[in-house]
């Protein structure tokens, strides 16, 4: 399952009771679509993944490398002579909150060459604030990397901004460098149903009590997420005059 939005914020957006339950199927299935309708027509990703990427550097424009997605955070960059440091680079736009498109050297050298490029792709248009603290951590026992069940204090809990339930379907968790999909939760156990090691991460073991980060996807993508799903319930398709202006603006132009 991938989503932009949880089913808990599609159901309070569609007014649903908690106990109406019968149509949580075709309600996730309008949350796929409706996000790869919007991943489709931007050409972008709102949720981030690793992977390295393997760039040829352009011989006529050899000052800049043009980035051919949004990079959030990057990890490391080698060339053929070996490891790049980090702070040898500028990345444009300058702000640590939005992604770059582009990456230059600071002393005004050259890139050369072929470069693999590792780092966290992905649009935010506030990629620091993005993590946030559940409120919760991995419960008694250690988690295995073959382990699909979490176990926790409270599924329904506040998170330390306040929000309930702190966990929802859809949502995307990490555990120290690994990112987890939520696909079911237990309530009467206090148990995560996951997927393991999506995005380009790696399941691995994590001790008891390893805090649990949720992502917040950037609230306007969420929102669009949200009517484009409901749209796609009521109408059976999306008006053609619906996507391209909403989405005109968000459109990557840099490929």
């Amino acid at each position: 399952m991938y989503s932009i939005a949880t089913l808990h914020d599609f159901r309070r957006h569609l007014g649903l009771a908690e106990t109406d339950t019968d149509a949580d199927a075709d309600l996730r299935q309008a949350l796929e679509n409706a996000s790869h309708l919007i991943e489709s027509l931007t050409q972008r990703r709102y949720c981030p993944a690793l992977e390295t990427r393997r760039l040829t550097v352009d011989a006529a424009n050899p000052r800049e490398l043009i980035l051919p997605d949004d990079l959030l955070d990057l990890i490391s960059i080698e060339s053929d002579q070996g490891i790049l440091s980090k702070d040898t680079l500028r990345r444009l736009p300058i702000r640590p909150d939005l992604p770059a498109s582009v990456l230059i050297l600071n002393d005004g050298g050259a890139f050369r060459g072929e470069l693999s490029v590792t780092g966290i792709w992905g649009w935010h248009d506030r990629w620091t604030q993005a993590w946030r603290k559940s409120g919760d951590t991995l419960g008694d026992l250690e988690l295995d990397p073959d382990a699909t069940w979490i176990t926790v204090d409270d599924v329904d809990g506040k998170n330390l901004d306040g929000i309930s339930p702190r966990f929802q379907v859809g949502q995307l968790l990490r555990m120290e460098s690994e990112y987890i999909r939520l696909i079911s939760i237990d309530r009467e156990g206090n148990r995560l149903g996951a997927l393991r090691g999506v995005h380009g991460t790696e399941a691995v073991s994590h001790a008891a009590g390893t805090p649990i980060e949720t992502y917040r996807v950037a609230s306007a993508i969420r929102d669009l997420c949200l009517r484009y799903a409901e749209l796609l319930i009521n109408a059976a398709g999306l008006p053609e005059d619906e996507a391209p202006p909403a989405l005109k603006r968000l459109r990557r132009l840099t490929a």
